[in-house]
This record gives C-alpha cells, structure tokens and sequence, in this order.
C-alpha cells in the first residue's frame, strides 16, 4: 500500500525528535504503535468480513445453480414415460383401475335400446 523506506522513516524519526523533544518522544511513539495496532486489527477485521461475505455468496450462488438442476431433473422425471419409443405399459394402463380413460358408453340408460313387447 504505502511503499516506505527506511530513509523516510529516518527523516520522520529525526523530526519527530527535533519536534516533541527526547522526553516526549517515547511517549508519543508508544501512543503511535497503539494507534497503528488497533487500525491494523480493524482493517483485518474488516477484510475477513468482506472474505466471509464473498464465500456466501459464492455459496448461495452454487446452492441456487444446484436448485435448478435438480428441479430440472424432478421435471424429467415426472414426464410421463409416453415419449418412450419402448413403451408397452399403455395398453395395460387402460386396464388398471384408477386409469384416465373415459367409461365405455352405456346405451341401455339413454332409452336407445327399447324392448319390443
């Protein structure tokens, strides 16, 4: 982030001294070292907030592409098997009780077939 040699810090180090003084320097170096500590924790603090947030997401994005896989796969498998060139079961389909087939006419309750007497 901040490129910092030790020549900078040497020209910081000498005015810090001509400035506050040797009795105040250790001081306000210690103060400085706190100062830098605590912004550092914060800062890595928030880093792995960030982190923690980005893995999240990437995980509820791969939670929701499986989602709609798997639904899609659900979806297949509910088709009815009628598209298989294989299919032999509609025939016995008709049989079985509970089938969709409409019932067979009946004419004898529609009055068509009278007896003659």
């Amino acid at each position: 982030m901040f490129d910092i040699g030790f020549f900078e810090l040497l020209v910081v180090g000498v005015i810090a001294l001509l400035v506050l003084g040797p009795e105040r320097l250790p001081l306000a170096a210690r103060t400085f070292g706190l100062w830098l500590g605590r912004l550092r924790r914060t800062v890595s603090s928030i880093q792995s907030e960030i982190r923690e947030e980005l893995r999240m997401e990437e995980l509820k994005r791969a939670t929701a592409i499986e989602k709609e896989q798997l639904e899609r796969e659900l979806r297949e498998m509910q088709q009815p098997f009628t598209d298989s060139p294989f299919d032999t079961g509609a025939a016995e389909a008709a049989d079985t009780p509970g089938s969709t087939q409409p019932p067979e006419k009946d004419d004898s309750k529609n009055g068509d077939n009278k007896e003659i007497s």
